[in-house]
């Protein structure tokens, strides 16, 4: 016999219950009752005029096996619905007569946390020298000689020095032949022999 009938003598076991009554026999709040009746498609109590609901001595089973699977078991309402779904609504109904023992909830799933750890840059590999490429010694390129040393030249006066020497000794007998007068000479001769002090003391202020 239904669980509902028992609970209330003055009514037959078909009777229809209110939302009221079944609120103190399962001592829940009506808005309970109508959340319930919102998740679970199962619960469907028959709606007269006005919304007043009508619960059949089956519907009552069924919501007290949901109140002993949420209340007294620790499920949740998705496991309550998966529960419905697995075992069906008779299973469910079955608990709240108390005809099948109570269910343990499933063990909350565990789920492993993966943490990436980023590795470090390698360090950049440095490029070996090839070990066939060799310095040779002793070897001189054109483009890798050293360049020339500049031409030291010499102060223009020992140039005129020495080459009015060489046209001295070159044109001496070519001036006796001429004729050539011997004021000339005279004055040809001074001005060679200034033009080697000159020479002498340009060299004395480079030496020192």
């Amino acid at each position: 016999m239904s669980s509902a009938a028992l609970a209330y003598p003055g009514k037959s076991a078909e009777a229809f219950r209110t939302i009221s009554e079944v609120a103190v026999e399962l001592d829940v709040p009506q808005h309970v009752l109508r959340f319930w009746e919102s998740r679970f498609a199962q619960v469907k109590p028959v709606k007269r005029a006005g919304g007043r609901r009508y619960y059949r001595p089956d519907d009552i089973d069924l919501l007290k096996g949901i109140r002993a699977l949420l209340y007294s078991d620790g499920f949740t309402i998705k496991g309550v619905q998966k529960v419905l779904k697995d075992r069906g609504l008779r299973h469910v109904a079955e608990i709240g007569r108390g005809g099948v023992p109570a269910m343990a909830a499933p063990a909350p799933l565990v789920i492993e946390k993966v943490v990436y750890v980023e590795k470090p840059a390698a360090a950049p590999v440095r490029k070996q020298r090839p070990t066939h490429l060799r310095a040779v010694p002793d070897i001189s390129l054109p483009f890798f000689d050293v360049p020339a040393q500049p031409v030291k030249r010499e102060p223009v006066v020992e140039r005129v020095v020495e080459s009015l020497q060489e046209m001295q000794i070159a044109d001496a007998p070519v001036a006796e032949e001429s004729g050539m007068a011997s004021d000339q000479r005279e004055r040809l001769e001074e001005l060679l022999d200034e033009l080697t002090g000159l020479k002498a003391r340009l060299r004395g202020a480079r030496d020192t």
